[in-house]
């Protein structure tokens, strides 16, 4: 079983329905929950279903000074009659723009939750979190890290105008995720909570030692408190970085910010951790 310690009670509706408990049951702080683990082929392919569809596309970056590259799912039965929220997932230290599609599978995951009506309809885009023209996952950490912080202004300036621009997307932040896994989770927790008035979903997933320290992710705990839709962290309880989650959430839990604190048993650093932490997180967005 997956435990999840609940924190945030605003979005009690959409998570009473994901533990199917009733809509009059309202917890207290601090109360512990468990949820099952992902159901046995979650993240299969399956062949009786509509597809979502999934596209490389280019965009200009001022931040870099040229063309960047960035995936972008596309939900079943997409159109443009329509407007779609988003959610932006970054991919860690050693990955790219490739990384959650070769490993993490996130279209299969999100048209098996669609075709059994659990989630939200969004487009999801995957970006590539190094803001430098010539820095790849091959350099030394010390010399992408720089890249890794520049994404920041990318995202904000240059990435989400061009989807809002090119796809039928909903504009306002309440209708803006960004998530990630390890230094994508470092940098979700760090644009996401730093940029509230851009986004109002946010997910740390098993988030790198690029993590700011909690007192500096918050400059204001009860402004945020008030902004946030979702703050969602979470751990394999036997990674390495187990630390910094756990560092994070004793802040928010001390500053009184609602949020999902999730520990997986047993859970390593790696993508059968992160594909059930999207599996969970896909479920609570945009209700």
């Amino acid at each position: 079983m997956i435990r999840f310690t609940i924190f945030f009670l605003s979005i009690m509706g959409c998570f009473a329905a994901a533990v199917r408990s009733r809509a009059d049951d309202v917890p207290t702080l601090e109360q512990t929950i468990a949820f099952s683990e992902p159901p046995v082929g979650y993240d299969i392919r399956r062949d009786d279903i509509d597809r979502g569809t999934l596209e490389t596309v280019e965009y200009d970056s001022t931040t870099v000074g040229g063309p960047r590259k960035a995936m972008v799912y596309t939900p079943p039965g997409y159109t443009t009659e329509k407007s779609y929220p988003v959610l932006y997932l970054l991919h860690g230290i050693g990955g790219d723009e490739n990384e959650w599609v070769r490993n993490g599978v996130p279209d299969v995951i999100l048209d098996n939750l669609y075709a059994d009506r659990r989630a939200a309809s969004m487009i999801v885009v995957l970006p590539n979190g190094r803001a430098s023209k010539d820095v790849t996952a091959r350099d030394p950490i010390p010399r992408q890290a720089p890249a890794f912080a520049a994404f920041e202004r990318d995202l904000l300036i240059d990435l989400i105008p061009f989807i809002e621009k090119t796809y039928s997307v909903q504009v306002d932040r309440e209708s803006r995720a960004l998530a990630g896994l390890s230094m994508g989770g470092g940098q979700s927790l760090n644009f996401g909570l730093g940029n509230l008035d851009t986004f109002a979903w946010v997910g740390g997933f098993s988030s790198a030692p690029n993590t700011k320290p909690p007192a500096d992710l918050i400059g204001a705990p009860s402004t945020a408190a008030k902004q946030l839709r979702l703050l969602y962290v979470a751990c394999g309880e036997k990674d390495g970085l187990f630390r910094i989650s756990e560092g994070v959430h004793k802040f928010l839990d001390e500053k009184k910010v609602p949020h999902f604190y999730s520990v997986i048993p047993g859970g390593q650093h790696d993508f059968k951790v992160w594909k059930s932490d999207l599996y969970h997180f896909a479920q609570l967005l945009f209700r």
